[in-house]
Order: structure tokens, then C-alpha cells, then sequence
């Protein structure tokens, strides 16, 4: 407490009431997969062009990231975070020259196109010109001095957070300038065994890093014969994380939808949804129909739905854009018997396009079926956790209860102002209690803290039904 020890006017500034809650993101997605080149570490994008950049365009018609990418920003995404698998014996690009190693950013056969150029520019700089088919970069005026801003090391980056798209320097112990040399062709890199669940769980443990927290929604397009095993990987990280929902690939080539039954294949949570059929796409390239996973176009469905309506909005009765047809036609029929079990399809409406025609979870418990049902409550679960982190260690009274309730009741009234609880009135759309009634005597004595939220959501209107009948003209006098 402040002392006073002369007389005039003192000027204090308090808080009181409550602390604003800020809503979470909800549509930072994140695709795991191969690409033709780029970083293992995570890496944000924030368009179809910087990715192209950063990681390379289309490769092999059975490696679906790049489609991925392309249809979840063509769908209305705006934050990506793209996680490189490769396999461990993967091995990157280099070229020695004395002390100075040049290293491809990431490993694979693609580094050995890399092309470099060094030049001497005076006595203390150099210049670094990088090639990779058609894309370029130089780097101008490169030092050896540590406290310039043109360190080398500043400018390209390391190993673990390279700034150039196709190589870094590693200049070790070097205390001269590397020699004027180029072009040159950096060599021995090694695309490895192919990548399987192992090195799937592992960019999924890189995507839990702190600095990631955001990523709201995850998937891998189809991983080949690895699919199924990666399905399960990324079940369990939303499970654990909490925050994250899964959007999964069904299989191509099914020759009877009918026989899909994901509980049957013991997949049952509310943290994942399940999609089919594939869908066909115009190639980057040549123009031709292309057959890729839908994960990505749907994850941009999310994300666009999230953006304009808000999360509490199930992303169905979309339409898909950039695709041009379907694997085969979901018919009333066949949804009939798939929606049921879970799975969201994908459908064909005369003069409507191809729209998402499904919004369930993969849960057999009713409470958790839908998915803005689920991703709601990450939603508020989060936002509510990130906003009340200050209560930590605060004393544990009556003064402190009531703070907590009126923040917490000033974020749920905005939800419901916005349309995403039930009810015409406050009372029935939440309820808020942290008392003695929520708390004994033991749970303070032992520092325990107990807030009860129950919050009412919206579900969607899957079925919709009217209802017509005839009625009799009566006869007027």
C-alpha cells in the first residue's frame, strides 16, 4: 500500500469489475503432408501464392497437400499453418567450399536443383544468388561481422528458422569471406524411405508447440496406405489438445459407399468429422481433371463460414468452389444410410452447384453429434480459459467469485447476442454460479477455485419439415 507522508492530492488508478474475454480464432487450419520442398517446422501462409513459394506446386498425382492448399484459400481460408512430413532418413542438399557449407532449406531430391552464386563485393561483403526452376532470390551486401544487420545469419536464416525460401549459409568458425564461386549446384539430397505415422506424429508434436496454440482445425490429406493410421494420430492430438478438430478423408475407388462404417473401423469421437466422396479439380498445370481428397476445400468452408457467420454456424449447404465434379453422386438414398453413421457428403443440386451436405461429428453420444455443436464449446471452453487466466493466485473470496462471473457473463451475452445460444432471454440461453454452493470448505482451504458455466447452443436445422394442409373455403353471408 502506498504511503503518504505529506499533504495534496494523490491520483490512484484501480481496477475494478470485470476483465474483457476476447474470442479465441477458430478458423487457423493446419494441413499436414508432403511437399515438393520447404521447412519441417511449421510454417504460416497466408495465401495460395506464398505457398507456392514457400513449398512448390504440385508434384505427384498421389501427394495431396498442394491441392489441398490451393482449395482451402480458394474457399475462403486465410491462415494456414503447413507441417512438411518427411521421412527421418531424409536428407537435405549442401555444398562445401573451406569453412562454408550452403544447405538446402529442408530436405529432399528437389535441393539438388538449387543453384547458388556467391561474388565478392569489396573486403568485408558478399553477395548470394539462389536458383530453383523459376524461382530466384539474392541476398546483397551479406557480412561477417555478428552486430551487423546484414549478417549473414540474419539475412538467410538457420537450419531451425531459415528466412530464405531455398538455402541457408553456415559459416562456422570462418573468419574470411567465403571465395567467389558459381554456379553451383548443391548435391546429395535424399528424399528417403516413404513417410509413414511415425513421422506423421512426429509434425503433429512440432504443431503442439506453444507458438501454434491458435491452430484451430487439422488434417492430413490422404497419406496413402499410412491413411488410416494417420487418421487415429490425429484423433488423438484434438483429443489431447482439446482445442483442435479433426477433418478427415474417406478412401477413394470405394465400390460400394453402403460398406463405410467408421465405428466399425473404431472411430468414435466428437473431435472429427469424415467426408466423401473425393472430388475432381482442375489441374494447375495442364488443365485436366484432377481426383484429390476434399478435406481442403471443406477446411476452407469452415474457415469462410467461421469468418462471415461465426463458428456457432454448421459448415454445411456450402458450396465448394474450384470443383468441377464428383467422384461418383450421393443420392437421397445412399445419405439416407450414411449421415447416421457420421459421415458428411458431399452432393450435386441441379442449379446449385456442389454443396457440403452434412454437419456430424464422428460421436456415437448425442449431445455431440453436430459439428458447430463441438466446435462451439472449443470455442467458448477456450476463450473463457485464455480470459481468465488472471484469477490465478488472486484471493480466493467473495470479491473474486463475483469478478469472475460478471467476466465471464460478459462474454456469454455477447454470444448470445450474436446468435449463438438458445433462448429469448439471458437466463435461458446461460448460467453462471461460483459460490459456497459450487465450493466447500475443504476446496478453499486447499486453494480450489470452482466456476459452473452452462450455456444452451443452437443446433442446426438438419431436417426440415413443412407441413401443408388443405383447408375448407367457408361460405360468406
Amino acid at each position: 500500500m502506498t504511503e503518504y507522508r505529506a499533504p495534496g492530492v494523490f491520483i490512484e488508478e484501480i481496477e475494478r469489475g470485470p476483465r474483457p474475454i476476447e474470442g479465441v480464432p477458430t478458423h487457423v487450419t493446419a494441413l499436414l503432408g508432403v511437399t515438393e520442398r520447404g521447412p519441417l517446422a511449421p510454417t504460416r501462409v497466408t495465401s495460395a501464392l506464398e505457398f507456392a513459394r514457400r513449398f512448390g506446386a504440385e508434384f505427384d498425382a498421389q501427394k495431396f497437400l498442394p491441392s489441398a492448399a490451393a482449395g482451402f484459400f480458394e474457399n475462403g481460408g486465410k491462415q494456414l499453418v503447413v507441417c512438411r512430413v518427411m521421412a527421418a532418413d531424409a536428407v537435405p542438399a549442401r555444398h562445401a567450399f573451406g569453412d562454408w557449407v550452403l544447405s538446402a532449406v529442408g530436405p529432399g531430391q528437389w535441393g539438388n536443383q538449387v543453384v547458388a552464386v556467391i561474388d565478392v563485393r569489396g573486403a568485408d561483403r558478399f553477395r548470394l544468388r539462389l536458383s530453383h526452376r523459376d524461382l530466384a532470390e539474392e541476398f546483397d551486401g551479406l557480412s561477417l561481422d555478428p552486430e551487423s544487420p546484414d549478417h549473414y545469419a540474419r539475412r538467410l536464416g538457420t537450419a531451425d528458422a531459415p528466412r530464405s525460401t531455398l538455402a541457408w549459409l553456415d559459416g562456422g568458425q570462418a573468419t574470411a569471406l567465403p571465395p567467389g564461386a558459381g554456379p553451383i549446384n548443391l548435391a546429395g539430397g535424399s528424399d528417403g524411405s516413404p513417410a509413414g505415422s511415425g513421422d506423421f506424429a512426429r509434425a503433429l508434436g512440432l504443431l503442439s508447440d506453444d507458438r501454434f496454440r491458435d491452430v484451430a482445425l487439422v488434417c492430413a490429406p490422404h497419406a496413402g496406405a499410412e491413411a488410416a493410421g494417420v487418421h487415429r494420430l490425429l484423433i488423438e492430438h484434438c483429443e489431447r489438445q482439446r482445442f483442435r478438430f479433426a477433418v478427415l478423408d474417406c478412401e477413394p475407388g470405394i465400390a460400394d459407399p453402403r460398406g463405410v462404417d467408421p465405428a466399425a473401423a473404431g472411430l468414435d469421437t466428437p473431435y472429427a468429422a469424415l467426408y466423401l466422396p473425393w472430388v475432381y479439380v482442375p489441374d494447375a498445370a495442364s488443365g485436366a481433371r484432377r481426383l484429390v481428397p476434399p478435406g481442403g476445400h471443406v477446411l476452407g468452408v469452415y474457415a469462410r463460414t467461421d469468418i462471415e457467420r461465426g463458428v456457432f454456424k454448421a459448415p454445411a449447404n456450402e458450396v465448394l468452389r474450384g470443383v468441377v465434379a464428383l467422384e461418383y453422386e450421393v443420392d437421397h438414398a445412399l445419405q439416407q444410410v450414411l449421415n447416421p453413421r457420421g459421415i458428411d457428403v458431399i452432393r450435386r443440386f441441379p442449379n446449385r452447384g456442389i454443396r457440403v451436405w452434412g454437419a456430424r461429428t464422428l460421436s456415437s453420444n448425442s449431445p455431440w453429434k453436430y459439428v458447430s455443436v463441438r466446435r462451439l464449446f472449443i470455442f467458448l471452453e477456450r476463450s473463457i480459459y485464455e480470459g481468465t487466466q488472471w484469477t490465478v493466485f488472486e484471493p480466493n473470496g467473495e470479491s473474486l467469485w463475483a469478478r469472475l462471473k460478471d467476466t465471464i457473463r460478459l462474454f456469454l451475452r455477447a454470444q448470445w447476442r450474436a446468435g449463438a445460444l438458445f433462448g429469448t432471454r439471458e437466463e435461458e440461453a446461460f448460467f453462471i454460479t461460483c459460490d459456497r454452493t459450487t465450493m466447500t470448505q475443504d476446496d478453499i482451504l486447499n486453494g480450489r477455485l470452482i466456476c459452473e458455466v452452462g450455456v444452451a447452443p443452437l443446433r442446426p436445422a438438419e431436417f426440415v419439415i413443412l407441413r401443408f394442409f388443405m383447408r375448407a373455403a367457408e361460405p360468406t353471408r
